[in-house]
């Protein structure tokens, strides 16, 4: 059974202790998600926000600031300059100006991605509150794209329950939160980056379908016209890919429906990186999945970020919080660098 990533940050301990900064750091769910990511010896966290109102959530859980639980006021922070110069620097071409820079510091989702940016932390984690917008934005802004990624996607990860069918499998879905009608070299580029997700973050060798209503010229249309596109598109741009398309998803998912449909395919059947056609498709599916299934699902998270963020459903639980922590800890193990403690600035 594929481990979940707290499991997986169970079993492989990072050797430097990460550091994720939340810039919800007064919502209750937040709080008790970072307390519990904590207490897990996950990561340590940086609380954004009101101090007042931080420090008021965390003692009705119980809780204060301490080592390994910061709390970072952006509108006291003495960090604040520092991050204004950046952001000046990152988006005067934009036309910002300091006195606007100074502002868009003071705002908590840009300030926790100004603590990525710096070093002082591994990655961050929002959207309980925020919309995914404003999530998504500062985290281009101010953290910018991978150089090899040319595109930002999401994708969720979905794992099957305890008494799931025989076949249920844990699979990447993408993009199910961010781009809402990708052109055929969008939808190739999100797959290359899904399927370094799933190797990533399910551990799995990725079997990659490119979904459409049509599985192998069954149907005409300019839209799987893009999904055929994509796929010649994916296996010339990474020849070493194991992927099909276009394939409906029951000839993704089902062996017995793959023989017919696509007999033959190494990928049909046994897919786990499923790749939607649009938006549209993509949400839908995946609430499906979880509300019918009875799958879990884990997202949206964002790929193609030079250093990890993340985005939170507004409707999200305290573990959904703790889980996207732990997410957030597996994408940032390729960095190099370590950031100071988190008590090591007057916040």
């Amino acid at each position: 059974m594929t481990l979940t990533p707290i499991e997986l940050l169970r079993q492989n301990v990072p050797a430097t202790r990460p550091v994720i900064s939340l810039c919800e750091g007064s919502d209750p769910r937040v709080v008790a998600g970072a307390l519990a990511a904590h207490q897990a010896d996950l990561a340590d966290i940086i609380l954004v926000g009101l101090r007042a109102d931080v420090e008021a959530a965390l003692q009705d859980q119980g809780a204060a600031p301490s080592t390994g639980i910061a709390v970072h006021d952006p509108a006291t922070s003495d960090l604040s300059e520092e991050f204004a110069q950046t952001y000046f620097e990152l988006r005067q071409h934009k036309g910002v100006d300091l006195t606007k820079a100074q502002a868009a510091v003071k705002t908590p989702s840009v300030y926790a991605a100004m603590l990525v940016r710096s070093g002082r932390a591994n990655g961050t984690v929002g959207g309980a509150v925020h919309t995914t917008g404003d999530i998504v934005r500062a985290a281009i802004h101010v953290i910018g794209m991978a150089p090899d990624a040319g595109m930002v996607s999401s994708f969720f990860l979905m794992y099957p329950s305890e008494n799931a069918q025989p076949g249920a499998r844990a699979m990447i879905y993408s993009d199910c939160g961010l781009i809402i009608n990708p052109t055929s070299d969008e939808l190739s580029k999100i797959a290359i980056a899904s399927a370094a997700s799933a190797r990533a973050l399910l551990q799995v060798d990725p079997k990659v379908a490119m979904l459409s209503f049509s599985t192998k010229g069954s149907a005409r249309h300019s839209d799987v016209d893009k999904v055929v596109a994509a796929t010649d598109t994916l296996r010339n741009a990474a020849t070493d890919l194991d992927v099909d398309g276009e394939l409906q998803f029951d000839a993704a998912f089902v062996p017995s429906v793959a023989d017919r449909k696509s007999p033959g395919s190494t990928v049909a059947g046994q897919a786990n990186v499923m790749i939607f056609p649009n938006l549209d498709a993509g949400n839908i599916s995946y609430k499906i999945t979880q509300r019918l299934g009875g799958y879990s699902a884990i997202g949206p998270v964002l790929q193609g970020l030079a250093k990890p963020a993340n985005d939170l459903s507004r409707g999200c639980s305290a573990d959904d919080v703790t889980q996207m922590i732990a997410v957030t800890v597996l994408q940032s193990l390729s960095v190099a660098s370590p950031p100071p403690p988190v008590h090591s600035a007057s916040t």
